[in-house]
């Protein structure tokens, strides 16, 4: 869809109006590494606009960051920009190399390509070191050697201002002095921390002297043990879309009350020649609010420590990589982005408007096959024993083009259990004893009775066949009859494990009421023995189907292997949760 089609918003309009404003018109690498080699400290930037997708490589992307990539990645597309992937690496004593690797993979398969421009914050650490010694020299920053505790009782309420720091008229010289020794790694962790000097008065907290360096000695992911300060998010944050040279840097609505600090820190440094202008402009969106989910990484953390799902790459989890086992589709994610928006206002989206999108790429990507979840044995008396044939069923009733499958046809059958009743209620018109059936694409069979066991219950199924009522042969529509039921050959079915997948937790909003643990669905996973036809034995990991009348599944990409696939549900045929509602 070409951006003039694209739906408005308020963001769009924003780009829309800088764009005929010419303000990124002459923008000029500050310096920094820039995605291509030639591109050097004065270089035109070319690109109309650079957005940025900025993770903080602490945890696995859920559904709430896909939102994220695809606005911050459609948007550079859509402008004939680029799109940033930046690791926000502040952080070493919670960040691993195993989540910038989940990262980069969920990003790739939702389908989004940064090109050469993959940038880590502990790349600028150096840059951002030198810039604190310039906010210093200019009396923008000092060392505080306060607690933290005596910092947070100073910094005052939503009605009182906050209280200066002792410490806070120390010289630049002084400032300049503690700073490196900090560096120098002399000082125990907490011992000091370097702080912006703004405005201990302000209405927003986050102006009342912000901490913008702490003492850390831990080992980085990245950088090793070459560093023992880090800066604080909030500090390194601007810096990097500064040098980066983002025009548009959108984040959630928590963000908003930040960004008087990201313009203050930018003017100072612009002001101070440590970065050009023009200066990135921060742009806040309503956050992802799904219902029958949490997307707080502390709840997901907790669901994977106590051991209440499987792992981060749990089915039911909404991670991106739990996503993709479960068998959502990238495209999946992308139009359901496209369809809800960006605002300004919080919302709750209902979680079928996720599914339907899901729905809705299955249904035109997925080859149908059949499988029997609750298999019961259905014995053909009058057809011959050891005899067998081929019956023929379409890849995609939809799409002809895909052409037909053979299915294999012999004497004894799995059937659905759900398919008989001795006593049928009003409105069935599947198999019972005297009734007519047609097993799709192929005969027509009258049921004329059950084997029970002991214990009273069904374990084989009677009847017997039309020879002359092949679904697909001359005469075979003189039969007249209501029900059709699938089916598969006993004697070639695949046996395979099938898990059925469903909403995590039971109610729509998750702790609204109690510990959102309570509402965890008891039901969200069921494992079934299924037969399954035997084309399916060649599934690759991965490969999604629809399996008729249940819904739309995929080849599990942990557990399965070549000539032994399991299966996940994504999602159902049809929104079973919509007479919950």
């Amino acid at each position: 869809m070409a951006d003039a089609e694209k739906p408005s918003n308020f963001i769009r309009n924003i780009v829309n109006a800088d764009l005929a404003a010419g303000r990124y018109a002459s923008r000029h690498w500050s310096g920094a590494p820039g995605p291509a080699a030639q591109q050097k400290v004065g270089a035109v930037d070319t690109a109309k606009i650079r957005t940025r997708f900025p993770p903080e490589p602490n945890g696995y992307l859920h559904f709430g960051h896909a939102k994220s990539i695809c606005l911050n990645f459609g948007l550079a597309r859509d402008y004939g920009g680029a799109c940033h992937l930046r690791f926000d690496d502040t952080n070493p004593e919670k960040e691993e190399q195993e989540y910038v690797d989940s990262i980069v993979d969920a990003v790739k398969w939702l389908g989004w390509d940064w090109n050469q421009d993959l940038y880590y914050a502990s790349n600028y650490f150096q840059w951002m070191y030198d810039f604190a010694e310039t906010l210093i020299r200019h009396g923008d920053a000092y060392v505080d050697s306060q607690s933290a505790e005596e910092m947070r009782a100073n910094r005052g309420t939503l009605t009182e201002p906050g209280k200066p720091s002792p410490f806070r008229d120390r010289t630049p010289d002084e400032n300049l002095d503690l700073f490196r020794r900090m560096k120098a790694g002399e000082f125990a962790d907490g011992a000091h921390v370097l702080r912006a000097k703004i405005d201990m008065a302000s209405g927003n907290i986050n102006l009342r002297d912000p901490a913008i360096y702490r003492i850390r000695k831990a080992t980085h992911h990245n950088t090793g043990d070459a560093w023992c300060i880090y800066p604080m998010y909030t500090y390194a944050h601007p810096i990097e879309d500064a040098l980066e040279n983002i025009t548009h840097s959108i984040c959630t609505l928590e963000f908003e009350d930040q960004r008087p600090f990201y313009d203050w820190l930018l003017g100072k440094l612009a002001a101070h020649g440590c970065v050009n202008t023009p200066l990135p402009q921060q742009i806040e969106f309503a956050r992802l609010n799904l219902t029958y989910v949490v997307l707080s990484k502390r709840k997901l953390i907790q669901l994977v420590d106590e051991k209440h799902v499987a792992g981060w790459d749990d089915p039911r989890l909404p991670t991106l990589v739990g996503a993709r086992r479960r068998g959502y589709t990238a495209e999946g994610f992308r139009r359901f982005a496209e369809m809800i928006g960006v605002t300004k206002s919080d919302s709750l989206i209902d979680y079928s408007v996720f599914e339907e999108c899901q729905r809705e790429v299955l249904n035109e990507t997925a080859p149908r096959r059949i499988a029997v979840l609750d298999p019961l044995k259905l014995v053909i008396d009058n057809y011959p024993e050891g005899q067998e044939e081929l019956c023929e069923a379409p890849n995609h009733p939809q799409q002809p083009e895909l052409g037909k499958r053979p299915v294999p046809f012999a004497r004894e059958l799995w059937i659905e259990r759900e398919d008989f009743v001795e006593v049928p209620p009003k409105g069935y018109f599947r198999l019972f004893p005297g009734n007519k059936v047609r097993l799709r694409y192929g005969f027509v069979v009258e049921c004329t009775g059950c084997d029970k066991d002991a214990a009273g219950n069904v374990v084989a199924v009677h009847c017997n066949y039309f020879a002359d009522s092949k679904s697909g042969t001359p005469g075979s529509d003189t039969y007249k009859v209501k029900g059709n039921i699938h089916w598969v050959s006993a004697r070639h079915a695949y046996a395979a494990d099938v898990r059925l997948y469903d909403r995590l937790f039971a109610v729509p909003q998750p702790g609204a009421e109690q510990d959102f643990l309570d509402d965890i669905n008891p039901d969200s996973v069921k494992t079934v023995s299924a037969q399954l036809e035997p084309s399916l034995k060649d599934a690759a990991a991965e490969d999604r189907f629809q399996f008729e009348r249940h819904g739309y599944f995929v080849a599990d990409r942990v557990e399965s292997r070549p000539g032994a696939p399991v299966f996940n549900r994504a999602v159902t045929l049809k929104d079973s949760w919509a007479k919950a509602k």
